[in-house]
Order: structure tokens, then sequence, then C-alpha cells
């Protein structure tokens, strides 16, 4: 048990370092737009920016489900990558479906993947937040300055 919860752990810190690492790089590039005026506070500017947010962050989950598939096919949990990357997605997305198992010996593997996932995913859900709250402030406040000027 010792030996997973090592590897579980040693797993769930690379897969913490690669989504901070996505969101530090979101974080940049979001700042060089912004600078030069490239952030455009219109519907279809707002929806493009948040769908791309969206989906570069679940490029990193994608990679970390895939470290973890990595990790089962490895130790022989699975005799195909693909059934691997499928226990990986239930696990990660803790759906626990329980149509595939891993044996006993490495169960705690996918206990651990799951709570790696709604880690990841508070992550995500929080940047993502961060993101949209500042968003609709500046669109917000820019509205009511428009209002305000066109009173006044």
């Amino acid at each position: 048990m010792s030996e997973n919860l090592i590897i579980g752990f040693v797993t769930m810190a690379v897969c913490l370092a690669i989504q901070c690492i996505v969101v530090g790089a979101l974080l940049d590039v979001l700042v060089f737009l912004e600078q030069r005026g490239m952030i455009r506070q219109t519907l279809i500017g707002m929806t493009f920016l948040l769908v791309a947010l969206m989906l570069i962050m679940l490029a990193g989950n994608i990679i970390q489900i895939t470290i973890w598939a990595g990790l089962f096919y490895s130790y022989g949990e699975f005799k195909e990558f693909a059934t691997a990357f499928y226990h990986s997605v239930v696990n990660f997305a803790t759906l626990g479906y329980g149509d595939i198992v891993m044996s006993e010996k490495r169960r705690l593997l996918g206990a651990l993947e799951a709570a790696n996932g709604v880690l990841m995913f508070a992550l995500t859900t929080g940047f993502l937040y961060t993101i949209l709250s500042g968003v609709l402030e500046r669109y917000w406040d820019e509205q009511i300055g428009q209002k305000s000027e066109s009173k006044g």
C-alpha cells in the first residue's frame, strides 16, 4: 500500500505541476493580449476567449489523464492502452462506472486519480471563474460608464 501511496502522490504532484504550468502560461498570454488591447469586450470576443481558455485547460486535463493511463498500463493493469485511457477518464472524472476495475493490488491508484481529478477540476473551475468575473466586471463597468456619459 505504501508503494501505491508514494507513486500516487508523485503522480498527483506531476499533474498539479502540469495544471499550474497551463494556468501560468494562460495568465501570461492574457496579460500579453490585454497589454496590446487585443481582448475584445464583445459577445463574440468574450465567447471566443472563454472557449479557448476552457479547451486549453481541458487539454491540460487530458495530458494528466494520459499520464495516469500510462501508469496503469505500465503496471500491466490493462492489456491495451485504450482500455487504460478509458478507465483513467472514468477515474479522473469521478464517474466510477465500475465496468472495468484494476487489481486489488493497484486499486488505490484509481482512488488517488479520482482525488487528483477533483482537485484539477476545482483548479480549472476557479481559474475560469476568476477570468469570467473579471471580464464581466469590466463589461459591466464599461456599459454603466457609457450610459452615465450619455446622460451627463
